[in-house]
């Protein structure tokens, strides 16, 4: 790694406070859109991956969004108590169980789902296309560079596609 001078280290730190404070302003107006359904954000990215990725054991969500073995079980059941999801046997594995979305929790997520999308895309309308695709670029070169780096082959959880 080269040493920076003075200016590329003063571009590097405004640049990391720009990732921070941008990324912060878009989480907040992203919460407030969740929080408008009436849903936690932990809830809200649970019913999305199932919605998006369908059903998967309760393992591999916990360890998605590192939510600890206990709460995701409390979360589930919470779920499950307003009928959006359903614990299903995987077959062959009777000590593992799929959570999946029921009919009432694809429908629920179907009305609120283009909505936030919606909101998402109305706070990235700032940028062109173009500038998007160059930004998804250079974070993904950043992140892959980094992890690269450090030698970590594993994913982490950070998904940089």
């Amino acid at each position: 790694m080269n040493e920076r001078d003075a200016e590329g280290k003063a571009l590097d730190l405004r640049l990391i406070r720009v990732i921070r404070n941008m990324v912060k302003v878009l989480y907040e107006n992203l919460e407030r859109d969740i929080d408008s359904y009436g849903l936690s954000l932990e809830t809200f990215r649970i019913l999305e991956f199932l919605y998006n990725k369908g059903p998967h054991p309760i393992q591999i969500i916990s360890d998605t969004f590192s939510i600890p073995s206990g709460s995701i079980t409390y979360v589930v059941d919470k779920l499950e108590k307003k009928g959006f999801v359903e614990r299903l046997p995987i077959p062959g594995d009777r000590r593992k169980t799929n959570v999946a979305l029921t009919g009432d929790g694809r429908s629920y997520f179907d009305n609120i789902f283009p909505n936030h999308v919606r909101t998402i895309s109305d706070n990235l309308s700032f940028a062109t296309d173009e500038e998007k695709l160059e930004l998804i670029h250079v974070l993904k070169k950043i992140g892959y560079g980094i992890r690269n780096r450090e030698g970590n082959d594993k994913n982490n959880g950070t998904d940089f596609l």
